[in-house]
C-alpha cells in the first residue's frame, strides 16, 4: 500500500501511496505519544508489575498497549480503560496467549475487538479460558514448576503488590519494598533441610515453596523444619513476643500467613508432608491470583 498498490486493478496509484503514508504517519505518532505511553506504564504498575523483571512477555505488553490505544481512540472513560488493560495484560500472561505465533494472534484479536467490541470479546475469552476449572485445576497444575521466572509466579507477586501484602513474617516491610529493593525469594521448607533429606533441585526449588522474605529473617530460621520454626513462631506470639521477624500478635501472624497462602497446620509439617504442602499451596496461590484478577 505504501507503494500505491491498488489491489483491485493491480495498478500503482500515487493517491493510494499518499493516503497510506498519511495513515502510517498518524499511526506512528499516536503510538509514540509520550503521554499515552506513560499513562500505560502507570496502568501496568497499578496492576502490581512494578519492575521490568516481573514481565517476561514483551508481546503481552505490546498487545496491552494496542488495547489501550484502541480504547483511547474510542473515547472510553479512563477508569474503564485502566481496568480493561490490566485484565487483558494479566489474562494474556496467565494463558500464554502470545507465546507462539504472536503476529497471527495479534491480527485475530484486533479484528475480533473491532467486530464485537472489547467488553464482549474479553467476556467470551474469560468464559472459555478462565473458567472455574482453570482456577481450581489448570493454574495449580501450571504452577508445578521449579522455574522462579515462571510467569504465574510473577503474577502471584504482582497480586501481592496489588494487595499491599507484607513480606513473609514482616510487620512493616511490604512485598513491594522487597521487590523494589531486590529482596530475596526464600524457601518455606528450607532448601538445605530438603537437600539434607535427599531432594533434588527440581523438587526443593518449586515455586509453591517460595516466599518473599527479608534475608535476616531467613538467616534466623536457618535449616529448621517447618514443624520446628512454625511452632516457635506460634509459641512466641501466644506470649506476645517475636521469634523471627517483628510480629508479636497471633491474629497478625495468621493474617501474614494468609497473605502468603500458607496452608494450615505448618507447625506439624515435616519432610513427609512436603508434597502435600506443595499441592495445598498451589491451590491457595491460584485462588489468590483469581481474586486479584477479578478485582482488576
Amino acid at each position: 500500500m505504501l507503494s500505491g498498490r491498488n489491489f483491485e486493478t493491480r495498478d500503482y496509484e500515487e493517491i493510494i501511496a499518499e493516503q497510506s503514508f498519511r495513515r502510517l504517519e498518524k499511526g506512528i505518532l499516536n503510538f509514540m505519544n509520550e503521554t499515552d505511553f506513560k499513562r500505560f506504564i502507570m496502568i501496568l504498575r497499578s496492576a502490581g508489575f512494578i519492575e521490568s523483571t516481573m514481565i517476561r512477555s514483551q508481546n503481552a505488553i505490546n498487545f496491552a498497549y494496542i488495547v489501550y490505544l484502541i480504547l483511547r481512540a474510542e473515547n472510553v472513560d479512563s477508569s474503564t480503560i485502566e481496568s480493561n488493560v490490566r485484565k487483558w495484560f494479566v489474562m494474556s500472561i496467565l494463558t500464554g496467549r502470545y507465546s507462539g505465533s504472536p503476529e497471527s494472534s495479534f491480527d485475530y484479536d484486533i479484528k475480533r475487538i473491532k467486530e464485537e467490541g472489547f467488553s464482549k470479546y474479553i467476556a467470551e475469552i474469560e468464559s472459555a479460558e478462565l473458567s472455574v476449572a482453570f482456577w481450581e485445576a489448570g493454574l495449580p497444575q501450571q504452577m508445578n514448576t521449579s522455574v522462579a521466572s515462571s510467569p504465574n509466579f510473577k503474577v502471584f507477586l504482582a497480586a501481592q503488590v496489588y494487595f499491599n501484602d507484607k513480606g513473609f513474617l514482616s510487620r512493616d516491610i511490604t512485598v513491594r519494598d522487597l521487590i523494589t529493593h531486590r529482596g530475596d525469594v526464600h524457601h518455606l521448607f528450607p532448601k538445605n533441610y530438603l537437600k539434607g533429606n535427599g531432594l533434588q533441585r527440581g523438587k526443593y526449588n518449586q515455586i509453591a515453596n517460595y516466599v518473599m522474605m527479608q534475608s535476616e529473617i531467613n538467616i534466623a530460621i536457618g535449616d529448621k523444619s517447618p514443624s520446628e520454626y512454625f511452632t516457635k513462631l506460634l509459641e512466641h506470639c501466644n506470649n506476645g513476643s517475636a521469634a523471627f521477624g517483628a510480629i508479636t500478635e497471633t491474629d497478625e501472624m495468621q493474617e501474614n500467613f494468609n497473605m502468603h497462602c500458607i496452608p494450615s497446620g505448618m507447625e506439624n509439617k515435616m519432610i513427609k508432608h512436603y508434597e502435600e504442602f506443595l499441592m495445598e499451596r498451589r491451590k491457595l496461590m491460584a485462588k489468590k491470583i483469581s481474586n486479584y484478577y477479578w478485582r482488576l
